[in-house]
């Protein structure tokens, strides 16, 4: 009886590669007829990767977006879109801690950019984040926290949790003004206890009970899981084991400093939205119902975060999984949101609701020229056409993630990411900085696993020897 399997090919098999067939390098048993040529048999030329193949290390090309990082003048060019960025806030914005951020950031970024143009590429970029970290984050941030000065939201976190603390609800019964309003769920009021705990006595006291510090801290530790665990199993001998470089980097962007250095509250969100994505790929299943719960306890815009990750666990790995995580998630977020359901459910539903739509007689401050924005400017009318196309688009959303789940953390990042931009970008309120959620949860994965397509990888497999015919 003889094999009728080709020789010099495997067939794995899985349940996400289906059937490929992987050439195997055959080498010859001759010697090469001249130094320097291939041995007789083989090609020069590398074999094409075949669907399902995997693709470890990642395959590194001049538009890999890695690569065109390290060029001297993609640095430079980013450097000088965040000045113009940072430059832009004394100029049209009205809030005084913005424009201060904007008088600190901007030279900043512009020495950062100077820097990378002057020093060596090996020591370049590293310099240019350390300088851009400290010019848009540290300074600023540090400066406003000494002197007690803050966005609205600071402040409304910290009076939830003395609230939480003396009276056991974290809303105010009766809102008279905009900053009455606590548009957050119970578990944001874990940011302002240290404010609680040391007061504001000292420069020490007011910087470390500020809640900014806490919103930055969650953000950072993280991301920083997060590359833990998506990274690949077998990195190149030059990756370093913390993303020092990359890390610096986003949390000096614009998009991500301004917010840390007056507000932050949308920045713990960030972080644990990415990590419960990073833990459904893991199957590490408590720890993402436990990470879910967190998140769907500080806002109620990441509730979209649990289906997508109980739909990838479901893909992944089954049932069991999916329903385990499921029932952690909504169990703990339950917990923590039912006594104040129970106890202040108009406040609830007003503040946390009702507000952040723009559907009370107090509207919120959140406003940029958004499309949900534009419309709600026209009136009543404006304002339903906003809710109706923001709900139009979020169904197509979910239609289209149960038609297609996703079998990756970056793929389950990339919907919910595309749920978030939509609703905020039509919802009758909304700031361009909610759109760092959307951003960050694009970016990081794919940081952090060092690929840049959404399909998950198949591990190599050892290529199986050639039949034999049997004598």
């Amino acid at each position: 009886m003889v094999s009728t399997r080709t020789p010099g090919f495997s067939r794995p098999r899985g349940r996400f590669t289906g059937r490929a067939r992987t050439p195997a390098q055959t080498v010859s048993a001759e010697g090469p007829s001249r130094p320097g040529r291939p041995p007789r048999g083989s090609s020069a030329r590398p074999v094409p990767r075949q669907r399902g193949e995997s693709t470890f290390p990642p395959t590194l090309d001049r538009w890999n977006p890695a690569r065109l990082a390290s060029v001297p003048s993609v640095q430079l060019l980013g450097c000088l879109i965040a000045a113009g960025w940072a430059a832009a806030f004394p100029l049209v914005s009205d809030l005084p801690n913005q424009r201060l951020w904007g008088l600190v950031a901007a030279p900043a970024y512009l020495l950062a950019g100077l820097l990378c143009l002057t020093l060596p590429r090996r020591y370049a970029p590293q310099m240019a984040a350390a300088i851009a970290l400290v010019g848009a984050v540290f300074a600023p941030l540090g400066l406003l926290a000494v002197t007690g000065r803050h966005q609205s939201e600071v402040m409304v976190v910290e009076r939830s949790a003395h609230l939480l603390l003396t009276t056991g609800d974290a809303y105010l019964p009766h809102p008279v003004i905009v900053t009455d309003y606590n548009p957050y769920l119970p578990a944001m009021a874990l940011f302002g206890l240290p404010r609680q705990l040391l007061g504001n006595s000292t420069a020490f006291a007011r910087v470390a009970g500020d809640a900014r510090i806490w919103f930055a801290l969650t953000f950072v530790v993280c991301l920083l899981a997060v590359w833990r665990l998506l990274r690949p199993s077998r990195p190149s001998g030059g990756e370093p084991r913390v993303p020092l470089l990359p890390l610096a980097v986003l949390t000096a962007s614009p998009l991500i400093a301004l917010a840390l250095a007056v507000g932050g509250v949308d920045l713990p969100l960030i972080g644990v939205c990415c990590l419960a994505m990073a833990l459904a790929e893991r199957d590490r299943t408590v720890g993402a119902g436990l990470v879910l719960a967190l998140a769907c306890s500080l806002k109620w815009t990441a509730w979209p975060a649990l289906p997508v990750a109980v739909l990838l666990l479901w893909r992944l790995y089954g049932r069991r999984p999916a329903a385990r995580t499921a029932l952690i998630g909504v169990g703990v977020s339950a917990a923590v949101i039912l006594p104040s359901v129970l106890t202040q459910p108009d406040q609830m539903r007003d503040q946390v609701v009702r507000f952040p739509l723009g559907m009370t007689a107090i509207r919120t401050p959140a406003g940029s020229p958004l499309p949900g924005k534009v419309l709600a400017g026209f009136g009543p009318t404006g304002h339903s056409i906003s809710l109706a196309l923001m709900t139009i688009a979020l169904i197509g959303v979910a239609i289209w993630l149960l038609a297609r789940p996703p079998v990756s953390a970056i793929a389950a990042a990339d919907l919910l990411a595309a749920g978030l931009a939509i609703a905020f970008a039509l919802a009758p309120a909304g700031r361009f900085g909610y759109l760092a959620l959307p951003v960050v949860l694009v970016i990081w994965p794919r940081l952090a696993a060092r690929r840049w397509t959404s399909r998950r990888p198949v591990p190599p497999r050892p290529l199986a020897e050639p039949a034999l015919p049997r004598r």
